[in-house]
């Protein structure tokens, strides 16, 4: 689908894409939230709504030529986070545009278990990722030097801030050093409505585990539901 969506005037270094769904067990039930990336885009919008509203790129999505893989580089085998992010963000850099396939659906199993891109407590990957998003930053300017791109790229830092804070303090200073260059300045991660009471009686730390879990246990429910009727499903069919 995604090949017979190339117009005749376009060049070897098109990027393709498509949506991204989420599912537990079935398919069937699978969700595809709708996002501002959904449409044909120069790679310099690509990235400033990417990084500007926290829509993370999923590389199972691209269709990527030869010539643009060559044109792109090497895989960065150095990082020990976010490899994929960075290396389709000179992907993207490298083509002359994207071009969305709406029919072209990825499914995206959502298994709860930990996987590659959960960082936790691991220095390798809080640094891999501080470097990163450091070159997403650099790479998003030279596209383009206005207040727009200062803006998403403040929001982008801002977004990622509690990964680092704030038991990496020397991250976290380099983070809030980027920040100042851009024209602004990074808060500590501010807790949801619905756990920022936990603080007064239980204590911040309490309170951030509580916002990082809870949603983790809700989905944990939701799964296994959507397992219990696809087993059901299964017995019927």
């Amino acid at each position: 689908m995604q090949l017979a969506a190339l117009r005749e005037t376009d060049g070897p270094t098109t990027l393709l894409s498509g949506p991204r769904g989420y599912f537990y067990y079935s398919t069937k039930r699978a969700w595809f939230p709708r996002t501002c990336l959904w449409q044909d885009l120069t790679p310099v919008e690509w990235l400033l709504r990417s990084m500007g509203q926290n829509l993370p790129m999923q590389n199972s999505t691209w269709l990527v030529s030869r010539e643009l893989a060559k044109a792109a580089g090497p895989w960065d085998e150095q990082l020990q986070y976010d490899q994929d992010g960075e290396y389709y963000c000179r992907v993207l850099l490298a083509s002359e545009g994207t071009r969305f396939v709406p029919e072209a659906r990825m499914f995206h199993r959502l298994t709860g278990v930990k996987q590659m891109s959960y960082i936790g407590k691991s220095d390798k990957k809080k640094e891999s990722m501080l470097r990163s998003m450091k070159l997403h930053v650099q790479r998003l300017r030279s596209l383009e030097e206005s207040e727009r791109v200062r803006k998403a790229c403040l929001a982008y830092l801002q977004d990622c801030y509690g990964n680092f804070y704030p038991e990496r303090p020397d991250l976290v200073a380099e983070l809030q050093s980027l920040a100042a260059e851009l024209g602004g300045q990074l808060e500590p991660p501010r807790l949801g409505w619905k756990y920022a009471w936990m603080k007064s009686l239980f204590g911040s730390q309490a309170a951030r585990w509580a916002q990082r879990t809870l949603p983790n246990f809700k989905a944990s429910l939701i799964r296994q539901w959507d397992k219990a009727m696809f087993s059901l499903e299964a017995r019927k069919a």
